[in-house]
């Protein structure tokens, strides 16, 4: 699958604590994070990944994550912004802040694109020679 040996070690970890890491569903948000976190190689980012989709968590932020918060700064505020920024302008919309960032990645907002753009991958199995 073409995966690096950190996110390997990791996916096979975390198969290991299959049965631990269910046990954060029956948990509230604050003990899920600090569960989830203490696997190592699972950092915010992951963390608020799981805590989303597997918790259905409204307030669960993608911290760390590289476009989120220049969307959520574009749109609300018109401008990027980083974590910490991010962090204050969602304030308001806890305990929905997570809901606030999935609007807007349904809203298509981004930042404008500069720079080339990455040629295609070729030397993976199964992809097409152009």
């Amino acid at each position: 699958m073409h995966v690096d040996g950190a996110r390997s070690r990791l996916a096979v970890r975390a198969g290991q604590l299959a049965d631990s890491l269910q046990r954060t569903l029956d948990v509230d948000a604050i003990a899920a994070e600090l569960m989830l976190r203490s696997v190592p190689g699972v950092g915010v980012w992951t963390a608020a990944e799981v805590r989303q989709r597997a918790h259905g968590d409204a307030d669960a932020v993608s911290f760390g994550d590289y476009h989120i918060p220049s969307s959520i700064g574009l749109t609300l505020i018109g401008r990027a912004v980083d974590d910490a920024e991010l962090a204050e302008l969602l304030a308001p919309y806890a305990p929905h802040r997570y809901r606030v960032q999935r609007l807007v990645e349904l809203a298509g907002i981004h930042a404008p694109r500069h720079g080339p753009r990455m040629a295609p991958r070729r030397h993976l199995p199964g992809s097409r020679r152009w």
